[in-house]
């Protein structure tokens, strides 16, 4: 042993005077077997690899790949291993063994993009990813990058010979692609995403050359990095696929889309790419049912571990990638496990009851505390480990400020009523019966984790239970009981019932009654009841709703990225909003809807510079420190208990680490490397 350790630390050993390289040590996190850590942590550049361990990469694959090639439509036979790995692959070191290929990963989502993004999280890639120290920018799609020295460029540079699943060679122009011709084209997306813009403003993307692609930013945003380290939303699409229906891209695109039975060519686009940039939008698959004849069955290329082959409303199923860009330090090509099944299921026991029977491999999204104790009963009889991890968001409520109810408007658009309501709520009652005593009692202020340059105060501003002071603020507002039934009324004397809609995936159900029970104790009516999340997001978008209600928060790192919490209506689609018709003032340039309060441009300001400035300067914490101010005592969301949830996993799933978070903030499982778990039963 000594001497092969010898002999790899030197990296050449003469046999019969002839040189060869030595084989390299397969290293993981638990055993690092003497070989110093890289650049950056768990995973390494093949040549430093093999510079710093003196061994010489051999590449070997799974041996299945030739009939998992052949499931994915339209691919082609495949090449040899070494055609379809980049000149250079990011070499992995799994965290406890070397894996072995084969299974199936079982998958449980709510609906089709219904509590999926834990799933999608697993396979997911970016140019960049935060390490699971959830602190360090690593590489991922990309080698590396360059900023300039104020912030207005990054440079991206890629893997030379990266290959998308179907084959064809990834470079800059598909993120040149993505962002002009998909991001900022109002053809394809009428408004450009909130991460897509700096100050309000586009970028521009230079494509230097095939493997170097450059951000020029207006004005200075270094939170872009992180951006790109944390979000679903891919900075690259497929060019040579979606582009043949791009009029920009291809002269004959309408003609291309009319010959599939669509419109034009952006109507293609739109079945596979979508106005959303979500990665789980239904695929043509599922669509286009009605032109499986002539449109081609297949999604659009991926640079993922893994690419949907079959779709339906009740599930999809996913193969091994066999183009991807991952090798373990022995050399196999990742990701180990073969193939992925997603089922859809709406009813919350019958989740449950999956779970508890040990039918799924993992599981994270829609798992409420309160599934906790039955899971943690479970887990030896049906071989599964239950882990309760910190969340980052927590259970906010938000009245709609901008109801089309006029007299609603007005109570709602009242800071009393708004102060009333969150003194109302017994946060430590809530932290009992719901969080089981493990739980933090909080008000919203936007960040979460709490950063340094917080004032503690304002985490407990009008969070204390107090429906003495809630009663005096609703009297002086002239809310009452006019026609003698109990409850308050309407400032014109018409009957309030606060319609309490919950989607079970953000929240518990008991949580929500508890609040209906508090505010009913100062006067305040109300009925809950229980939607699907996809109903919730349509009601809340419509501007139907009097509360919203969901996860909510972001850490400093996200928001140095994403300015939306901070913008009306404060977030998108897929989380929390409210003042719906102060954003549709801002899109329309005054047009329609309601214009905001001076405050409300006020943050506006202040988030643009804040993301101009470097984390942690006395600028940035000043206007940090003014973004909370403004967010907490405005009262535009009103929080509640900070506490943990359930992680899931099978424990036939190996390579499976220890979270730090429950949370979507860092894209949920992108940090753990779920291309190198696998599968031991």
């Amino acid at each position: 042993m000594r001497k092969l350790q010898l002999i790899t630390a030197i990296g050449l050993m003469t046999l019969a005077g002839t040189v060869v390289a030595a084989p390299c040590p397969a290293i993981t996190v638990a055993d690092m077997q003497g070989v110093a850590a890289g650049a950056f942590p768990q995973q390494y550049e093949q040549a430093e690899f093999e510079k710093i361990a003196g061994c010489t990469m051999e590449f070997s694959q799974n041996p299945d790949i030739a009939k998992l090639n052949g499931m994915i439509y339209g691919n082609p036979k495949l090449p040899p291993l070494a055609d379809r790995l980049p000149d250079e692959p990011l070499v992995v070191a799994p965290y406890d063994s070397i894996g072995k290929y084969g299974g199936t990963f079982d998958m449980l989502s709510n609906a089709t993009e219904s509590g999926t993004s834990d799933i999608m999280a697993v396979r997911h890639v970016n140019l960049v990813r935060y390490s699971d120290d959830l602190e360090t920018i690593v590489p991922n799609v990309a080698k590396g990058w360059e900023w300039n020295d104020d912030f207005t460029q990054l440079t991206f540079f890629l893997r030379k010979g990266q290959r998308w699943s179907d084959g064809a060679l990834f470079t800059a122009e598909d993120v040149e692609f993505w962002y002009e011709n998909l991001a900022i084209d109002t053809n394809v997306r009428e408004k450009p995403k909130d991460y897509v813009l700096v100050g309000g403003k586009p970028m521009t993307v230079d494509v230097i050359d095939a493997q170097t692609v450059r951000f020029n930013l207006p004005s200075p945003k270094p939170g872009l990095l992180s951006h790109f380290a944390n979000h679903y939303a891919q900075a690259f699409q497929p060019k040579h696929f979606l582009g043949q229906w791009h009029p920009a891209v291809n002269p004959d695109a309408d003609a291309n889309a009319q010959k599939l039975g669509f419109e034009n060519g952006y109507a293609a686009i739109a079945a596979y790419y979508g106005s959303s940039d979500w990665m789980d939008t239904p695929t043509p698959m599922l669509t286009n049912s009605d032109k499986l004849d002539i449109l081609p069955l297949h999604a659009a290329p991926t640079l993922e571990s893994h690419i949907v082959i079959a779709e339906s409303t009740e599930g999809r199923h996913f193969v091994a990638n066999p183009y991807f860009y991952m090798v373990d330090t022995a050399g196999n090509q990742l990701p180990y496990i073969n193939e992925q099944d997603e089922v859809f299921i709406g009813n919350a026991e019958v989740r449950l009851l999956k779970l508890m029977n040990g039918e799924v491999s993992f599981k994270a999204q829609a798992l409420n505390l309160d599934y906790a104790p039955v899971l943690l009963e479970n887990q030896e009889k049906s071989n599964f480990t239950v882990r309760l991890k910190p969340e980052v968001a927590m259970s906010t409520f938000a009245f709609n400020v901008t109801s089309e109810d006029l007299e609603k408007r007005k109570v709602f658009g009242d800071l009393r009523f708004r102060q009333a309501m969150s003194v109302a709520i017994n946060r430590d009652e809530i932290n009992e019966v719901v969080f089981f005593g493990t739980g933090t009692t909080q008000q919203y202020i936007g960040f979460s984790p709490t950063p340094s340059f917080v004032d503690p105060k304002w985490t407990q501003y009008y969070a204390q239970f107090d429906p003495k002071l809630a009663n005096k603020l609703l009297d002086e507002m002239g809310m009452k009981d006019v026609d003698g039934d109990g409850w308050r009324d309407l400032l014109d004397g018409s009957p309030l019932v606060l319609n309490l809609q919950v989607a079970t995936q953000s929240m518990s159900i008991k949580q929500v009654e508890l609040i209906g029970q508090h505010w009913a104790a100062v006067g305040i009516n109300n009925s809950v009841k229980e939607v699907t999340t996809d109903e919730f997001r349509s009601a809340m978008s419509s501007n139907q709703l009097d509360v919203t209600m969901y996860l909510k928060g972001q850490p400093l790192a996200v928001i140095l990225g994403i300015s939306e919490i901070f913008i009306p209506p404060y977030d998108n689609y897929f989380n929390q909003r409210t003042a719906m018709l102060w954003g549709e003032y801002l899109d329309s340039d005054g047009a329609s809807g309601v214009k905001p309060p001076a405050y409300a441009y006020e943050m506006m300001e202040d988030i643009s510079a804040f993301q101009g400035e470097t984390a942690g300067s006395a600028e940035s914490n000043r206007l940090g420190q003014k973004l909370v101010k403004t967010m907490t005592e405005n009262l535009l969301f009103i929080g509640t208990v900070k506490s943990s949830s359930p992680i899931y996993n099978s424990n036939t799933v190996k390579n499976f680490p220890e979270y730090k978070t429950a949370s979507y903030a860092y894209y949920r499982s992108y940090p753990y490397r779920g291309p190198q778990w696998y599968l031991d039963e």
